[in-house]
């Protein structure tokens, strides 16, 4: 690989550990520049996979401390992140390579729409809870379970935005804070990375140099994007989502 190419690969895992720490949807960034150098598609999917597992651990260490107490949470919510990335992976080199083009826009759209509602419809939710009597479940239950699993397979398969379906599901039915909730999507997003790369390690070509130029960058760019995205306010942060969420969507269209 050229210098230049291994410079523009190292920036783009910068950004998109970055983006990832903060959002999600940093495969946007680094995708388009490992085909440019030519990788094929899946073998850049399966590279770009490999690479951004540091930049998670990275993001996911620099949340730390909004993780405290959500250990119960974490591991059952994990369950579903590493089945469904494992099964997202087997797709991945089972399907044709646009089998998601059509529904992924749609689905990012539908995210961003529930990440702006997400304070006005939970105000709705615990007041109609207070009526009733019923009690918040603090891990959302089967319905928030298998949304995540569902989002995880997606997951496996592309990344891509895959961070803001994780947020906009979690807001929907857990009662906390958008950053606790923001340092649960990286440690989920570590997993499915992790156990979609394992995978691939066995089965599916990758390039070793996209992937290290691509690990030591997101590694990098986790620890920034913990730095700003915890200095967010949650207003701020909102209108961050959905400002990579609407670029994301616009990519996603022009790329089909």
């Amino acid at each position: 690989m050229p210098i230049w190419e291994s410079l523009a690969v190292f920036a783009a895992g910068v950004g998109a550990g970055t983006i990832n720490t903060i959002v999600g949807s940093g495969t946007l960034i680094t995708f388009p520049v490992l085909l440019a150098t030519g990788l094929p598609p899946v073998t850049a999917t399966v590279s770009n996979a490999l690479g951004l597992i540091p930049g998670s651990v990275s993001g996911a260490i620099g949340y730390r401390e909004e993780l405290k107490g959500q250990r119960p949470l974490v591991l059952r919510l994990g369950v579903a992140a590493a089945i469904g990335g494992l099964a997202g992976a087997v797709l991945l080199l089972a399907l044709p390579a646009t089998a998601f083009e059509t529904i992924v826009p749609v689905l990012v759209g539908l995210a961003l729409v529930l990440v702006v509602l997400q304070p006005r419809i939970s105000a709705v939710v615990q007041r109609r809870r207070r009526l009733t009597g019923t009690v918040t479940k603090t891990d959302g239950g089967p319905v928030l379970f298998g949304g995540l699993l569902l989002a995880s397979v997606y997951g496996g398969y592309f990344t891509a935005a895959q961070g803001i379906i994780y947020l906009s599901l979690m807001g929907m039915l857990l009662d906390d804070t958008l950053q606790r909730l923001n340092a649960v999507k990286n440690v989920l997003a570590a997993i499915v990375n992790s156990i979609a790369a394992l995978f691939f390690l066995f089965v599916a070509d990758f390039d070793w140099t996209a992937v290290l130029l691509i690990a030591v960058g997101s590694a990098i760019g986790g620890q920034v994007g913990a730095k700003v995205g915890r200095r967010l306010p949650p207003l701020a942060l909102r209108i961050f989502i959905v400002v990579v969420g609407t670029v994301a969507i616009v990519q996603l269209l022009l790329e089909r």
